[in-house]
């Protein structure tokens, strides 16, 4: 008998947001997106592993994360 296991990472977009990019200094738009990893069984999301925010500049595309905490506190539209 054989189990077939791996992980499988889900990227989703929580929002767009306008603010001063840290990157290029420039107003733009930044993308807000939250990647969480899961283990899989049989191809069956069961186990969360790890969960990551990023913010992407629509502008230069410089992309950073940033903690849980403030990509819940930022005003998403």
């Amino acid at each position: 008998m054989f189990f077939i296991f791996g992980l499988r990472t889900k990227v989703d977009r929580s929002g767009v947001i306008s603010e001063v990019c840290r990157n290029c200094g420039n107003q733009a738009a930044q993308v807000i997106t939250r990647r969480s990893t899961k283990f899989t069984l049989f191809f069956i999301p069961l186990i969360p592993v790890r969960t990551r925010y990023a913010q992407q500049c629509t502008y230069c595309g410089a992309q950073y994360e940033i903690s849980k905490a403030e990509a819940q506190r930022l005003p998403v539209g």
